[in-house]
């Protein structure tokens, strides 16, 4: 019988990637080290800015890189994989289809979590440009019968200025920047946040935040132990 092995396609960024393993490490009903689930990470530092990339750069490129990793995971004999960055599922339905093994959909499975609430009818989504203006969160959320709603320019550079200014330059986030943000959210009457970038849930394993802030990331830690056979620890 194979042994299930999760695969980690990661270095978007490098930060939230050891934040994403470290998640499943704590959420890992595991009290020894045979216990816990098999990895294989690969950290692809040089991979092309996926922003960049989607808003006119070489998002081909972007996709052929992202495609070449994901088999070098199926290779060395995963059986899932996980791609800790948001806006990398933009192109994710496209790999799956020249792939034997499931990409486990942190972009969907975030939507699913937040539909089974009946008081989420308002999602707001903090994410970066290319994540936003593609639509990824926006197209699973109208399937899902969710109203999402993205920050106007002026508090959407303030997230991107979070993302790309601090945590990617190893800071640790502006509170002020994330205040001006929240009260946004607020006052736009939403009923949860979802945090739809890594580096977004690294900002938040630094300062904390209340449970409005729903976390791609640790959704995925969790369907990625779970898929794999393994248990959630509860406390």
């Amino acid at each position: 019988m194979n042994e299930a092995k999760l695969g980690i396609l990661g270095g978007m960024g490098p930060q939230a990637t050891q934040d994403f393993y470290q998640r499943i490490l704590d959420r890992t009903d595991a009290s020894c080290d045979q216990e816990h689930l098999p990895a294989f990470i690969l950290s692809d530092t040089r991979m092309p800015d996926r922003t960049a990339a989607i808003l006119g750069g070489d998002a081909e490129g972007c996709r052929r890189r992202l495609l070449s990793d994901a088999r070098t995971l199926e290779r060395v004999g995963c059986t899932a994989i996980a791609i800790p960055c948001n806006t990398s599922h933009f192109f994710a339905d496209d790999l799956q289809k020249e792939l034997r093994i499931p990409i486990i959909h942190m972009v969907r499975e975030t939507v699913r979590t937040l539909a089974q609430d009946p008081d989420i009818r308002k999602v707001g989504i903090l994410a970066t440009d290319g994540t936003v203006r593609a639509g990824v969160y926006q197209k699973e959320c109208e399937a899902q019968g969710l109203r999402a709603v993205s920050p106007p320019p002026e508090i959407q550079n303030l997230v991107m200025s979070i993302i790309y200014d601090e945590i990617k330059k190893g800071e640790k986030g502006s509170r002020e920047k994330f205040a001006a943000i929240d009260r946004w959210l607020r006052d736009a009457a939403c009923d949860a946040a979802i945090l739809g970038c890594t580096e977004l849930s690294v900002y938040r394993t630094f300062h904390g935040l209340p449970e409005f802030y729903v976390d791609a990331m640790d959704i995925l830690a969790e369907r990625c132990i779970t898929y794999c056979g393994y248990r959630l620890r509860m406390v």
